[in-house]
């Protein structure tokens, strides 16, 4: 597999993936979107039919990684060579700004309308404070990036770890592609039901990241995007959701060689 193919499969696939997850997250969350409150099961299907179609468009371009801690793990399984592993995170970094970046013009009406309610609620002589208006008004950042709803680290790392090794293990154990370096055809829809699973019955205590690029990526867009009254994009949490993720997977690639290797 030469250098140009994972590049060009995992930005594409990637992109695609955020562009769909990040789009369900915007369709829940913005006012004027017709999903307004749609709830969590719309989110964790939005979720897992993001991955399925990222994963098929990069499957048999760069085996539709789309998630360095997949990379990771593959690599510790030893179906990816480590010379490798730079190029496919760079990729999917890539790609995840790319893909919340489309999230953002997609919905740009819908950004300025709820951008503009929290301002109406939060300017001089407003009642409410900045905080309770962002509250009302939706969090823009959840959009972008996860965030735990009780903020205790040691905690929120163990989820990611947990939740990343069940994906990464399903992974392993199942559908590889012939060159064993990423998703088979059924793998890939196998996958997708994965992240499904995960989101609906792991995903309440951090929003399941189980990806560093899908939520740094989206972080850094947030960060840049002009939105009057966004708020902060959490820096200090996001050492979380790509630490646990990457051990996660290392710990599911290791314990697959001992297994099943």
């Amino acid at each position: 597999m030469s250098t140009s193919d994972i590049i060009i499969g995992e930005v594409l696939g990637t992109a695609v993936l955020i562009l769909l997850g990040g789009g369900v997250c915007a369709a829940v969350t913005l006012k004027k979107s017709k999903a307004q409150n749609a709830g969590w099961v719309a989110i964790t299907f939005g979720w897992g039919l993001g991955v399925l179609t990222g994963a098929y468009i990069a499957a048999g371009v760069s085996g539709a990684h789309l998630n360095p801690a997949v990379t990771v793990g593959l690599a510790v399984e030893g179906g990816v060579p480590w010379s490798d592993v730079p190029v496919y995170l760079a990729s999917e970094l890539i790609g995840a700004m790319l893909g919340a970046f489309l999230v953002y013009l997609v919905y740009y009406g819908q950004f300025q309308a709820h951008m503009a309610e929290l301002e109406l609620h939060s300017g001089p002589g407003a009642q409410a404070t900045a905080e309770a208006a962002a509250q009302k008004a939706g969090p823009v950042l959840g959009i972008f990036s996860t965030g735990p709803e009780i903020r205790a680290s040691l905690q929120n790392l163990a989820t990611e770890i947990i939740a990343t090794f069940v994906l990464v293990i399903a992974i392993l154990t199942q559908g590889l592609n012939d060159n064993g370096n990423g998703l088979g055809t059924l793998g890939v829809l196998i996958t997708a039901l994965v992240v499904v699973g995960i989101g609906l019955s792991l995903g309440g205590p951090t929003g399941y990241a189980i990806n560093p690029a899908r939520d740094l990526g989206p972080r850094i867009v947030h960060a840049l995007l002009p939105l009057k009254g966004k708020g902060g994009s959490d820096w200090g949490y996001a050492w979380v959701p790509i630490v646990g993720p990457l051990i996660g997977a290392a710990i599911a690639g290791g314990l697959y060689n001992v297994a099943f290797g």
